[in-house]
């Protein structure tokens, strides 16, 4: 059975406030995502010239191959039905983390966390929080292999957890609440329900060469420089806000091959993948070697890899407001 430590960190504060908005290049559209099953794009990872793309929703776990036009040219599903899929990561040795942590409703009793490993086989991950349910469609894959979640919020404060024990295949195992992200009204417009999609956290990412992390809202990037892999140390200092470009339902980020640039994208079709520079001063020192970063693309998806067997085997927001964004998503 695989195992992931992820105890004895103690509990950072939260994070300051963040910088005004950072004035950088100009925003291009990367392609533009138009096959149906992707209407609900809500995970991306870039891996080289491609990327890795997760639907929200779905009775199986499925990852899509998408190349550089944003084709989709690989499609690999588990027989496993989510209960509501929300983002997606690439862990140290190559593996594919999938985030089954949405909870509209917050009435799960666990989430969960799949995760297909070349040529070693898939596992499932089972998590309690330690405060009741909460809704989560961000993951952080720390570059020791560390799974964070971060909670979506309506009033912009956003609960930082990870796993307080080593994780087991087949096992629930609790998560401890470890720093707090506080985001506040913007004025950048988009998303689905006005204001309130500026407090709301949609997505996560972390570098490939571990430099970084980002998190969105419906509206604006906000990047920290990492260290290490102190994820929750990271969080707790100032970051970079960066205004994204007006979508409909922006939850997809991913880090470009070059870290100093975001990839996002919006559930609805057609999406743009739109590539967004980032300042200099949002990343540190890489701690990872390109080897290391992750997987390629032909890793990935090429037919008679490891990973298709793997797949196959496993206060400004109103009550108004936060009601209506509950509506919007899929129970």
């Amino acid at each position: 059975m695989a195992t992931v430590v992820a105890g004895g960190f103690a509990t950072v504060p939260s994070a300051a406030a963040e910088e005004p908005a950072t004035t950088t290049g100009a925003p291009t559209v990367r392609c533009s995502v138009t096959d149906e099953r992707l209407a609900e794009l809500s995970g991306l990872v870039v891996v080289g010239d491609q990327m890795l793309a997760l639907n929200d929703g779905g009775s199986q776990v499925t990852v899509h191959g998408l190349d550089g036009a944003c084709r989709v040219a690989d499609v690999q599903t588990a027989p496993v039905d989510p209960f509501d899929p929300e983002d997606l990561g690439v862990g140290p040795g190559g593996e594919v983390w999938v985030a089954d942590t949405g909870d509209n409703n917050t009435e799960r009793s666990t989430v969960a966390l799949h995760v297909l490993r070349p040529g070693d086989g898939t596992s499932l991950y089972r998590l309690t929080y330690p405060d009741g349910a909460h809704d989560a469609e961000a993951l952080l894959m720390a570059p020791d292999g560390t799974p964070y979640l971060v909670t979506k919020e309506v009033l912009g404060s956003s609960g930082v957890y990870r796993p307080a024990a080593p994780l087991v295949d087949g096992s629930t195992v609790p998560l401890e609440r470890v720093s707090t992200v506080n985001v506040t009204l913007t004025g950048t417009p988009g998303g689905p329900v006005g204001r309130a999609g500026q407090l709301m956290i949609t997505g996560g990412a972390v570098a490939g060469d571990g430099s970084a992390i980002a998190l969105r809202t419906y509206t604006d990037a906000y990047v920290w420089p990492l260290s290490g892999s102190d994820v929750a140390g990271a969080l707790a200092a100032t970051p970079v806000r960066v205004a994204l470009p007006e979508s409909p339902q922006g939850e997809a980020v991913s880090f470009a091959a070059d870290p100093r640039t975001l990839v996002v994208a919006s559930e609805g079709l057609p999406s743009a993948v739109t590539e967004v520079p980032i300042p200099a001063q949002a990343t540190a020192a890489p701690t990872t070697t390109s080897e290391s970063a992750g997987p390629s693309f032909a890793d990935l998806t090429q037919k008679g890899s490891p990973l298709p067997a793997a797949l196959l085997a496993a206060l400004g927001a109103t009550l108004v407001v936060w009601v209506g964004s509950r509506i919007i998503r899929r129970p």
